[in-house]
């Protein structure tokens, strides 16, 4: 006789393979959300991305609301252990095509089709005004809020990865930020994963020539530009979008923009210490003297 597996084996089993974002869904086209990079660690990741997704959400759009059917199946795990095996992957079915059912959640998580890779759909928001509040915040408190989030990158539009579709897409998704009278100064930034049909070259050459044909007066400018076009193409999937403060929030990097930076850090302390040293290992004589009155000579 085949021994008798435990009770909930198979749904346990099943809810592992299942990706966190439920259901199979995957990154495509049509989709807008936000990009997250990680290292090595996406279940991590993506608890920590709807931590801080949900605290910010909450604060701009207001509490998300659920309906009653959520409610209780959110609490239906616990009660799985209670029933055998065959009415508990009914019971799971059950879920999932209700699931699907329902109001789309204001953040779901979904397959990039990337390795360390996080794609969060949003619904109902705007992510780059979300994802430009979060990290002005932690820009001007400098407080650390995730562990092994890297990037975060607001993702307006997304359509299939092939130049015909890329161009055509572009001359509408471009027009809020570089066709007249609107106009700024824009670099283009460009990254593949699994994909060897695109020519990096390419895109940007053809990109930056609609951004031109919007508007003359548009310019390229690499150091400090007011706009950055970030095209991330994930397989067959371009995700498009258009952000501010490229620069000065370290490439939406959630783990760099905590660091204090030299250039808006004139009253950071940070500028006394260079004085300090500089004035230390002047004359032998200062070496005994306390930290505490060299503090004061210095100010």
């Amino acid at each position: 006789a085949r021994k008798r597996r435990p009770k909930g084996h198979f749904a346990a089993a099943g809810r592992a393979k299942r990706p966190r974002g439920g259901g199979g869904r995957q990154l495509e086209a049509g989709m807008r959300g936000i990009l997250i990079t990680c290292n090595m660690n996406e279940r991590k990741c993506v608890g920590e991305a709807y931590s801080l997704l949900g605290e910010y959400g909450d604060l701009l759009y207001g509490p998300e609301q659920f309906s009653d059917h959520e409610e209780r199946l959110s609490g239906s795990d616990r009660e799985e252990d209670e029933d055998d095996v065959e009415a508990a992957l009914k019971k799971e079915v059950g879920q999932i095509r209700a699931s699907t059912e329902q109001k789309l959640r204001r953040f779901q998580s979904v397959e990039s089709g990337a390795n360390n890779v996080v794609f969060i759909r949003t619904q109902g928001i705007e992510p780059e005004n979300l994802v430009h509040h979060i990290l002005k915040d932690m820009h001007t408190t400098k407080k650390k809020k995730t562990r092994v989030i890297l990037r975060m990158l607001p993702i307006s539009g997304t359509c299939k990865a092939f130049m015909e579709d890329m161009k055509k897409y572009t001359e509408t998704f471009f027009e809020p930020w570089f066709k007249a009278p609107n106009k700024g100064t824009f670099q283009i930034v460009y990254k593949a994963r699994n994909n060897s049909h695109m020519s990096r070259e390419e895109v940007i050459k053809e990109l930056a020539g609609i951004v031109g044909s919007l508007n003359p007066e548009n310019k390229v400018d690499l150091n400090n530009p007011e706009y950055t076009v970030v095209v991330e193409i994930i397989k067959t999937v371009c995700c498009l979008s258009v952000v501010r403060d490229y620069v000065l929030f370290r490439k939406y990097n959630l783990q760099e923009v905590v660091k204090s930076n030299k250039e808006d850090t004139q009253q950071n302390p940070s500028s006394l210490t260079e004085e300090q040293n500089s004035k230390v290992v002047k004359p032998e004589t200062e070496k005994e003297k306390s930290s505490k009155e060299v503090k004061q000579e210095n100010k």
